[in-house]
């Protein structure tokens, strides 16, 4: 999945401003346009529909924004309790003063109900939240139901696919969504690279503001080399789409069973992503046994998915009645083997119990 490495300097240094009509800016319009293409393609989307971001985290402001400029009176938001940091923080410190941001609990399993959340829906609703699969414990979201409810009821929905893209089948056209966001480097692209995709016919105010890049929906020139390369990432998990589920939920699925009687697992484990394993973690804290999985060239995480720097309480698993401080994220990769999981599962159980016997 790191063909982006190689793809990127492809274009040499005869790359420029892709709004320009010379040839070194024609030719990194091509480029540009042939990524979106290949974006598109393995999300069901038509190409003018994709709109290249920073990332997730971009796209997500770009959608809460747009859509609280989008119908006159109508600036609050609903989204699930456990929603991804960046949909939940711009909900609730909304674009518009006094807006509105109703939080909709969650099952012990980490699922929404539908019906639940469009109850909460009302006139002054610009938009809804709604999770493809949930980026702590892997769970889905009811995608779906959501999306035909807000259809019915003429509310805009957005689709958090940042998990789900490059490794689920995903038709954003058949789908019905208006906005989605993906991530660039969650399906192998370059990091600081994303997409939103926003349904043929909806117009939105632009974020950025500054120039008519992307079609006048975001301002300032295009990350070229980086467009380029989340294009060939893309293209890469296209030819691999249909098995990717199927090896990595059995290596997630080996790690559940491995660790068994160990730790306890959190979420849905029939209808999950297919690349997250949650567990809590018995009697030690969680930095510890990070330490010791790190020693031993293991790289897991726990509390928060949206902590870079600390380990801060998970909210997704206090909105699920877990416990939300001693918690282990394991997540699988396109490289990751089964030794790897193997490995894994015989190591951890014994930095644990070390950690538990030093706390006795």
């Amino acid at each position: 999945m790191l063909r982006y490495l190689t793809a990127a300097p492809n274009l040499g240094d005869n790359w420029g401003d892709p709004g320009r009509i010379h040839y070194e800016g024609m030719r990194s319009r091509v480029a540009v346009e042939e990524a979106r293409e290949q974006l598109a393609d393995i999300v069901g989307a038509r190409p003018r529909e994709v709109v290249f971001t920073s990332g997730a985290t971009e796209a997500v402001a770009m959608a809460c924004f747009g859509a609280v400029h989008h119908r006159p009176g109508a600036t609050g938001m609903v989204l699930a309790a456990t929603e991804h940091s960046c949909v939940r923080t711009r909900a609730e410190q909304p674009f518009v003063p006094g807006a509105a941001a109703t939080v909709v609990g969650v099952d012990a399993q980490g699922r929404v109900d539908p019906d639940e959340l469009m109850a909460a829906v009302d006139d002054t609703t610009a938009l809804v939240h709604v999770q493809w699969g949930n980026h702590e414990v892997g769970t889905y979201g009811p995608v779906v139901e959501v999306v035909e409810a807000c259809r019915e009821r003429g509310v805009l929905v957005h689709v958090d696919a940042a998990q789900a893209a490059g490794r689920q089948l995903i038709d954003f056209d058949e789908l019905g969504a208006d906005l989605m966001s993906i991530s660039g480097h969650k399906l192998g692209g370059p990091p600081g690279t994303g997409a939103l995709l926003v349904r043929r016919g909806l117009r939105l105010d632009p974020l950025l503001l500054g120039g008519d890049q992307e079609r006048a929906r975001r301002a300032g020139m295009e990350n070229v080399l980086g467009i380029v390369g989340l294009g060939a990432a893309a293209d890469e998990a296209g030819t691999r789409l249909l098995y990717t589920d199927r090896i990595q939920r059995a290596l997630t699925d080996r790690v559940v069973e491995g660790l068994s009687g160990v730790l306890e697992p959190v979420g849905d484990q029939v209808d999950r992503l297919p690349h997250i394993a949650c567990f809590t973690v018995p009697g030690v804290e969680p930095q510890p046994l990070l330490i010791g999985l790190d020693r031993a060239g293991i790289a897991v995480h726990s509390g928060s998915s949206c902590s870079s720097e600390t380990l801060e309480d998970s909210p997704v698993l206090a909105a699920m009645g877990a416990d939300a401080h001693r918690s282990l994220r394991v997540s699988v990769g396109w490289s990751t083997t089964m030794d790897d999981v193997d490995r894994l599962v015989e190591v951890l159980p014994k930095v644990l119990a070390d950690l538990q016997g030093l706390a006795q």
